[in-house]
């Protein structure tokens, strides 16, 4: 092979290297008014490998979307009155008037189901928010300063945990006046200390790393430090966390609502529907009983494969950075 030859198959070599990576959409074909269309082509490509790749979280994604809209859509779709009692209504069985039947109150049960999922999904995704947020900045900072600080935060946080949960809970419940914003500080104040606990272990084994020194040899600010590299490197743990308080929230609320600390009539919650539904147990009314029972157990389930699957994500991202 002569010599021209060999360099015009070194430049078709070539172009076979830079081609793949126009192919992918990271770089626009040049001349090309389709070009710029590429890049988001690709990242609906990349969604629906991860789709693909985590089947149980997207269904219960589905789920909770689907919850979601059944208590805040369903009520302006399927409107019944919530608000007054009718005991010439009470304990009806399912029927074409009402679907579900009646409540001892004689209220439409599944007009009920919608409107208490609402307080319910309310205090759920309030109390992951919330407890989180506080938990991971608390352990965040105690892991990072350490020292006298760490000492004083952590035994606060042991201090804490030493009383029951669900004591502490009632409590606090019982203490004040019950209603939906109590009750969310009320579950968030007894859900953020395991965080901060596990949040704190995390950050004690990464501000040791390599790259956080150079950061800090660099002049970095400690607060720049823990949100660029501390917090990102914690994600997984945190979203799984995140999602394990959202169940616990609302098995919680239930438990609270079945002590009589919920909110007051006529607002409701699953927790109410299902407190009912036992106190009517013998009595054979099973469509008081198992609707809010099967909606609970759907939503926790549901939250609990969603944090799983977000948690592969978020480690398969960590290993690729």
């Amino acid at each position: 092979m002569s010599a021209a030859e060999r360099g015009g198959a070194r430049d078709t070599r070539a172009l076979d290297v830079v081609r793949p990576v126009e192919d992918i959409g990271l770089i626009p074909e040049a001349g090309l008014p389709g070009g710029a269309a590429r890049l988001p082509a690709k990242r609906l490509e990349v969604l629906t490998r991860v789709a693909r790749q985590n089947r149980l979280a997207i269904a219960g994604l589905v789920v909770i979307v689907g919850l979601v809209l059944f208590s805040f859509v369903g009520p302006l779709i399927y409107q019944t009155n919530q608000t007054s009692a009718n005991l010439l209504l009470a304990n009806q069985p399912p029927s074409a008037a009402h679907i579900l039947g009646t409540s001892p109150e004689g209220r439409d049960e599944l007009g009920q189901l919608m409107v208490g999922g609402q307080g319910t999904l309310e205090v759920g995704f309030a109390v992951a928010i919330l407890a989180t947020a506080f938990g991971m900045a608390w352990g965040a900072v105690a892991g990072y300063v350490g020292g006298i600080v760490d000492a004083i935060m952590m035994r606060t946080v042991d201090a804490v945990l030493a009383i029951p949960f669900l004591f502490f809970v009632v409590l606090l419940a019982s203490i004040l006046t019950p209603s939906l914003p109590i009750i969310v500080l009320a579950i968030t104040a007894a859900s953020w200390l395991s965080t901060a606990r596990l949040v704190r272990g995390e950050v004690l084994s990464l501000r040791t790393r390599d790259y956080v020194s150079a950061s800090r040899s660099f002049g970095s600010r400690h607060r720049w430090i823990i949100v660029r590299h501390l917090a990102p490197n914690v994600l997984g743990v945190v979203a799984v966390n995140g999602t394990l308080k959202m169940a616990d929230a609302i098995l919680t609320y239930a438990a609270v609502a079945f002590l009589g600390l919920s909110v007051p009539p006529p607002a409701t919650s699953w927790g109410d529907m299902l407190t009912a539904g036992i106190n009517n147990l013998f009595n054979n009314y099973w469509w008081q009983l198992w609707p809010p029972a099967i909606a609970i157990v759907l939503v926790v389930l549901a939250v609990n494969v969603v944090g799983d699957g977000l948690h592969d994500m978020v480690e398969r991202r960590l290993e690729r950075r």
